[in-house]
């Protein structure tokens, strides 16, 4: 299997349709190359650094028409997308979510985001509050999570314990936090023996600059990685080497939980 990241630098563009046309001329060259799958970055469709109001005014409902362009944008170039944009849901609040269409173009996954970074998030969001759904998915079991979750050890290893093989996470990492992309994505990568692909931006909006570096990780290396430019990175996932590894570095299967499970809550 082949999966794409999006890395976007997208900071002169500031409405829905350009965005959405953007992402589509990188669908159209991911399923060129081969792949099946591309995942763009946090709050791709509005912007994120935007300010509440703005955010107010762009979120949308899963009916939405930018969420019914990306459905048809699956099912017309014949691609599974994952995209980040902000919802309104049916309570009323605003979320950080991302969501999963497959080459139907029917929307297979869904997840707020869980653990709001500062006030970016907190002044314009509510959390999510619902364990992210690990899903069959072309043969492989997929899950998500959105920026910020995946620096939880808790939350991944949580998936992990699901069975699944393949983690799936936008992003919109700034400055001073390159060490994230650097360090400790790939090390969630070898710890839950998952494959993690990790779509960032990299332009600046407002006072955030983004710094790209986005990577697809296996559990032994990363597979493809990028710079702080925008552009598309595309790898082969290998499920008997992740099987093999698995094997080799049996976490999972050797972790004594009885003995720390109390360590897992509050402080």
């Amino acid at each position: 299997m082949k999966i794409a990241v999006y890395q976007s630098g997208s900071d002169a563009v500031i409405d829905k349709p350009t965005r959405i046309a953007c992402l589509a001329q990188r669908a159209r060259e991911t399923r060129d190359a081969g792949a099946d799958l591309i995942i763009a970055p946090e709050m791709y469709l509005t912007g994120y650094n935007i300010g509440r109001e703005q955010i107010l005014q762009q979120s949308e409902r899963l009916s939405g028409e930018s969420l019914s362009a990306v459905a048809d944008m699956a099912r017309d170039i014949g691609i599974a997308i994952v995209v980040g944009f902000g919802e309104l849901g049916e309570d009323g609040r605003n979320y950080n979510a991302c969501a999963l269409f497959d080459k139907t173009g029917k929307r297979r996954l869904l997840h707020r985001k869980i653990q709001l970074f500062g006030d970016l998030d907190r002044t314009c969001f509510a959390p999510g509050n619902n364990m992210p759904l690990v899903i069959d998915w072309n043969g492989i079991k997929v899950a998500m999570l959105i920026c910020y979750d995946v620096e939880f050890p808790e939350l991944v290893r949580s998936i992990a314990l699901k069975g699944c093989d393949l983690l799936l996470v936008p992003t919109a990492q700034m400055a001073p936090f390159d060490r994230i992309a650097e360090m400790m994505v790939p090390v969630r990568a070898m710890e839950n023996q998952m494959f993690l692909a990790y779509a960032n931006r990299c332009d600046q909006e407002g006072e955030l600059r983004y710094v790209g570096k986005s990577v697809i990780c296996a559990p032994w290396s990363d597979l493809a990685r990028a710079g702080d430019q925008d552009c598309l990175i595309i790898a082969d996932l290998d499920f008997d080497a992740l099987e093999k590894s698995r094997k080799e570095f049996p976490y999972l299967r050797d972790r004594r939980p009885e003995s720390y499970f109390g360590l897992l809550g509050d402080v």
